[in-house]
């Protein structure tokens, strides 16, 4: 069955929003979802634009998506982060989630980034096996570092 590979629009919103929270179910974390369909809209469309996304649809159902954006790295110039590759549990291993990360190569291509970056869960062997057939290089040098919202008040 055909799908299409396109830059998301407003109206996709939405199910992008539905797909955030599966993946957070999927990672074990389906309560930390915060955001609302209207700040992913206005962090995708309006004058706070943040990010970027693709939208993988099957017959006119968006099935899968990849939301990327761009970073500085004071050593290397522009980047890309990869935030997150969704497909829905019922299309996945059918080659979407390579036909989505194809599509933010090409604009990490296109842009001449230095780098494209993102981050797995160490326990998510399909993931980890997914991104080893590109090649990837594993970062086992860095932490990963964070304030959440409650600790930046302090």
């Amino acid at each position: 069955m055909q799908v299409n590979i396109r830059k998301g629009n407003p109206a996709d919103i939405e199910a992008a929003l539905d797909l955030v929270k599966e993946l957070a179910v999927y990672e074990k974390a389906a309560g930390e979802v915060e955001v609302t369909v209207q700040e992913m809209r206005n962090w995708a469309f309006g004058d706070d634009k943040l990010f970027d996304f693709f939208v993988a649809e099957k017959q006119g159902e968006v099935i899968g998506m990849a939301l990327y954006y761009y970073k500085y790295s004071t050593w290397k110039g522009k980047c890309i982060f990869l935030e997150d590759i969704v497909v829905r549990e019922s299309e996945r291993c059918r080659g979407y989630g390579g036909l989505l990360f194809e599509a933010v190569r090409q604009v990490a291509r296109e842009q001449k980034v230095k780098r494209l970056e993102w981050q797995v869960l160490a326990w998510n062997e399909p993931a980890i096996g997914f991104y080893k057939k590109y090649k990837a290089a594993f970062d086992n040098e860095w932490l990963n570092c964070k304030l959440t919202f409650d600790q930046l008040q302090f």
